[in-house]
């Protein structure tokens, strides 16, 4: 694939890795997966849209909890096989920790530590 090109090609015989960050803050909130019904779902409400494997089904997030993460730009990687979602968060907290992000530990001397 000639990786300069301006046409969209997304492979959707695999789940896409999308990053999540907070468009504001520049935050990187999680890292999640979309399918096609994921992608189409998030252009069509605007809302961050993901494929949950663990309960493998589709995960429009803040659907249940009111923490919805609205979509400003989607950005794609220079192979096309990733995408990176600025979003606004409705709310403060992104993850089910009930924290802003997914990213609140950090590994310092092989351990664990809250930031």
């Amino acid at each position: 694939m000639k990786e300069e090109t301006l046409e969209l090609k997304l492979d959707f015989s695999k789940l896409i890795p999308v990053i999540t960050q907070d468009i504001n803050t520049k935050d990187v909130l999680f890292v999640a997966f979309a399918n096609k019904k994921a992608y189409d779902n998030t252009l069509a409400t605007r809302n961050a849209t993901y494929w949950s494997r663990s309960r493998n089904e589709l995960w429009e997030k803040g659907k249940t909890s009111g923490d919805y993460l609205k979509i400003k730009e989607i950005r794609i990687n220079c192979e096309q096989n990733s995408l990176l979602y600025l979003v606004e968060p409705v709310k403060e907290n992104a993850c089910h920790t009930n924290r802003k992000s997914c990213y609140y530990r950090r590994i310092k001397d092989n351990q664990l530590e809250y930031i």
